[in-house]
């Protein structure tokens, strides 16, 4: 780190779980965030200004008024540009050592491995089950680990999938993928905006931890909170041993 990162993070240094070398592995990072919207505005902003080396941003969509409730990267000025070329500007604007990719389409599968396959950890900002399973397929193959994130009306839900950690079920163990599912969007249900900003930013500390080796990522572990009274609900999840994706994906140790 030069004088000037030293300056810009000096209060993550200060941090003993975390200090110069932590910070130095978070600014090696390569994070890639799927989504750019409600969820990922808080997720991406946060890697942003924590200093993570490179971000890879996907999102086919355009910034409307309607997103303005709740996606803080995009602005009034912004209505009508790709999300993810708003997004570009708000994160740059906020930190221009960054390295930033976009990718202005909705990945499909072979896309997203190829994606997945350069990134140190994954934040899965989605809002559809297609991408969700295709996004989990790619990290169980290449091993990268996922951080779940979730927002409907008052309801939220964070969790981490490592196919790394032999105790780790992935998305497919606890969603199994050829399940009817019934979608749920904001668009039809709404959405209340404070509850995307904390399940987005909590997505973010929990990619830090794994790009930084500090504190424990809540991996087995599903967090569920109901807005309305501001209550947790902590359910364990365990690994599925048939599970059709992460059962032929034996678990791998950093080696």
């Amino acid at each position: 780190m030069d004088d000037a990162q030293l300056l810009r993070y000096s209060r993550h240094i200060l941090l003993d779980e975390l200090g110069v070398e932590g910070q130095e592995r978070i600014l090696r990072g390569r994070a890639l965030v799927v989504g750019v919207g409600g969820l990922g505005s808080p997720g991406a902003l946060y890697l942003a200004t924590a200093g993570v080396g490179h971000l890879t941003l996907v999102d086919d969509d355009t910034v409307s008024l309607t997103n303005l409730q709740r996606q803080i990267l995009h602005t009034q000025a912004r209505i009508g540009w790709p999300k993810v070329a708003s997004a570009y500007q708000a994160l740059l604007d906020l930190n221009p050592q960054l390295q930033v990719t976009t990718v202005a389409q909705r990945a499909d599968a072979a896309r997203l491995a190829g994606l997945v396959a350069d990134a140190d950890v994954v934040l899965d900002c989605s809002d559809n089950f297609t991408t969700r399973q295709a996004l989990n397929a790619a990290c169980v193959q290449h091993h990268v680990p996922l951080v779940s994130g979730a927002a409907i009306r008052f309801d939220g839900q964070l969790t981490v999938y490592d196919s790394k950690r032999s105790d780790s079920p992935c998305y497919a163990c606890v969603f199994p993928p050829d399940h009817t599912v019934e979608e749920t969007r904001c668009a039809t249900l709404g959405v209340f905006a404070p509850l995307v900003g904390i399940i987005g930013s909590m997505q973010a500390a929990e990619a830090l931890k794994l790009l930084s080796g500090a504190g424990q990522p809540v991996v087995g572990r599903l967090l569920m909170l109901d807005a309305r009274s501001m209550r947790w609900t902590d359910i364990r999840l365990s690994r599925n041993p048939v599970c059709p994706v992460c059962s032929a994906s034996p678990p791998q140790r950093p080696g």
